[in-house]
Formats: C-alpha cells, structure tokens, sequence
C-alpha cells in the first residue's frame, strides 16, 4: 500500500512513519507542507524543522518533498480568520486549515497519488454499520477530534492515524528506545500559521487599533479601555490589564467598539446550556436522519479533554440546538461546538456558535 505522510519536525509524526515502517510498510513517501504569513514571517516551515524532517526520512530510507500551499493558506485561512475576528467572533484557523490544506489542497495535488495518508494526529476510526467514522483518541488529553471536526467523509476515507491508539508518554517513549533525532524535542504550541508571531501582533498588523471603553456589564461602570475588541474573545479572563477582579469578558458590542466584563470566578454570566448551531456538518453523514426528537450526544466547544452530555435537536437544514446537562463557560459565537456519540467516542462533526440562545 502507497502511503503519503504528513510530517512537521515534531515527535508524533517522527514515531508516525517508525510505527509504519514497522508494521512492514514500506511504500512511505514524506512530505512537509510549507506555508506561511502573507510577507513571508512566522512560517512554521523553519529551517530546523525540515531539517529534523530530512534526518528522518535518511534515517528510513524514505523519500521526502518539501511542498508549498503559502497562498493557498493565506486564501482561506488567514483570511478566514482575520475576517471572523473582524466580525467579533471567535475563528479555529486549526480547523479550517485540516480541512482546507492538510487534506483539501495537498490530497488534490499529491494525496491522491497514493492510497492513503497518515498523519500524527491524536485520533482514531471506527467502522459502524458499514460507515467509517473519525473517532477519539486513546489519550484523552491529547485527542485532536475537535481540530479535525469539519473535514470530510471523502477525506476521511483516504486517512489514517498511527499514533491515535497509543498514550502521548508512549509516543515520547518509543521515540527515545529508538533515538530518533527529536525524541525530547518540545510540542509546538500556539496557532500554526503564526509561527513565532505574537498572536496580538498579528491581528494588531492587520487590523489595528481601536481604542474602546471596558464596561462592567451589571453597573455600566468604565473600568478602562482595550485596543479594540478583536484582541478579545468571550470567556477571556487574562489580558484585560483590569484590576480587582478576575474579569472575564462576557458581551462585545462590535457596532460601538464595547466589551463587556463580569467580575467573579463564579459569575453567572460566564455560563450557559444553550447552544445554537448553524452550518452544522457531519463526516460521515447525519447519524439521526430519522430522528424527530431530541438525541442523546456528547460535546465541547473548546479544546478539552472534557466532554459534557447534552440534548441534541434538529431545528431546520443545518441547523442545530445542543441543550447541555451543565454549565459551559465562555459560550463564544464563531466558535465550533464538536458533536460526540453518548459516550464520546466517535466524533460526528461540527457546527458555528451563532448564539447561547434559542
């Protein structure tokens, strides 16, 4: 079987092509994919990482391309992101660029020329009646289901995880017996396309600044100012440079350049059970098409190892009310709420946060 791997530099996609070679795979070819910011900073294509990436691929025996999808990238994530957070909502370039690049663009232009492509990604499938679906890891803190809940059944079909059955201190253990070159390197951390770019930096280079009032939401007091409210998210607690509190930002007014806070680590306004969904999209097709009631689900809109129990009801076409069984913080529009069979294992998909309200 012809298998292309996507690999980064990183430790788990290291083990990903040992574990295949060791299953006696041999038909491997690697590849990294370059992408980058519209003026060429913050690449997450540094020169050490394709080094790491070349050393393992001598190391195998493996043939191994550096591949380019820079504008591609730019096209529809960065854009994506920077125009949601324009918006006052909350983006997941991560999301988008699984969907978009890692197996949209690539397999186009070189996934297809293989039978599969694996990734290091911390997740699973299961086939189910026939239907093969993403599911989560073993390693429920590491499970990456949530970054790759709006691929597609088509995509899904030509993947495969290596690693999503084994616990990440696994990972990390067989990278050491075997001394491969980054068995201690550290994970990367923050949004890819940013690379070594401050976040704050980057949204402040492209959309500036705008100075606006900081509101305590229950008294209409003036507490400061912030640098516009696309610097900020619902739910946020640090960054706010207020004193006295903690203060978690709990409304925007996007029209007046507003943001709300609340005060208390136990507010009531940071929570909510109601999540309105729209543009809801399943992988592998909607597992209820008969369904003329609430359906038992689990769920999450953050990156989490927890998942909580919910209700889940159809609304109209894609859209979607997930009534959860307790209280979710931080309930954020432009957000994706990720969709769990009742015990969390198979992931079905996801839908935009468009309100906390029906």
């Amino acid at each position: 079987m012809s298998i292309a791997v996507l690999i980064s530099g990183g430790v788990d996609s290291a083990v990903t092509v040992h574990r295949l070679v060791e299953q006696g795979e041999r038909d491997l070819h690697l590849f990294y994919i370059r992408i980058g910011m519209d003026n060429g900073e913050g690449d997450c294509s540094a020169d050490e990482d394709i080094e790491m990436c070349t050393l393992i691929a001598r190391r195998y025996g493996l043939p191994f391309d550096v591949v380019s999808l820079h504008q591609e990238y730019w096209d529809n994530v960065m854009e994506y992101a920077l125009r949601t957070v324009q918006a006052g909502l909350t983006p997941n370039p991560d999301m988008m660029c699984n969907r978009m690049i890692k197996f949209g663009y690539f397999e186009q232009r070189w996934g297809k020329n293989f039978d599969m492509t694996a990734t290091g990604h911390y997740a699973t499938t299961d086939v189910v009646d026939g239907v093969k679906y993403l599911a989560t890891a073993v390693d429920p803190v590491k499970d990456q289901t949530d970054f790759l809940a709006q691929i597609t059944g088509e995509q899904l079909a030509h993947l495969m995880f290596p690693i999503g059955s084994l616990p990440k201190e696994e990972v990390r253990r067989i990278a050491a017996q075997v001394n491969l070159p980054n068995a201690y390197r550290r994970d990367s951390q923050g949004i890819c396309f940013l690379g070594q770019i401050n976040y704050n930096d980057f949204i402040r280079r492209h959309l500036g600044v705008k100075t606006g009032p900081i509101i305590e939401i229950e008294t209409g007091r003036k507490l400061g100012e912030h640098q516009g409210y696309w610097f900020h998210t619902i739910g946020q607690r640090k960054g706010l440079g207020l004193s006295g509190g903690p203060w978690y930002v709990v409304k925007k007014n996007v029209q007046d350049n507003v943001l709300y806070v609340s005060r208390g680590y136990d507010t009531e306004r940071q929570y909510g059970r109601i999540l309105h969904l729209d543009e809801m999209h399943f992988i592998s097709g909607n597992p209820w098409p008969q369904a003329s009631g609430p359906v038992d689900i689990m769920f999450k809109n953050r990156h989490t190892p927890l998942l909580l129990k919910a209700r889940f009801t159809h609304l109209r076409d894609a859209e979607w009310v997930i009534e959860s069984s307790e209280d979710v913080q931080g309930i954020a529009p432009g957000q994706f709420a990720v969709v769990y069979d009742s015990v969390g294992h198979l992931c079905y998909g996801s839908g935009v946060i468009v309100s906390d309200k029906i």
